[in-house]
């Protein structure tokens, strides 16, 4: 998977930039990965590790946690 720093060497970033389109490209990329902490919750909670130890290990809001382990 790229990295924040392998992607903007990209063609595709540097068009993107040229065109105005950076803060929406930073936006998704952080809206990724926020999702992908989310997805990770269930994954987490099957393994044994509570609801604080994952808002702390991925540095998320325990009441965001709390409400994704109860979905």
């Amino acid at each position: 998977m790229l990295d924040l720093s392998e992607l903007k060497q990209t063609r595709v970033y540097q068009e993107a930039l040229e065109e105005g389109l950076e803060p929406g490209l930073e936006q998704g990329l952080e809206r990724g990965r926020e999702e992908g902490k989310l997805a990770a919750v269930p994954l987490l909670l099957e393994a044994g590790m509570t609801v604080e130890q994952i808002a702390e290990r991925l540095g998320i809001d325990l009441e965001v946690v709390r409400r994704v382990a109860q979905q």
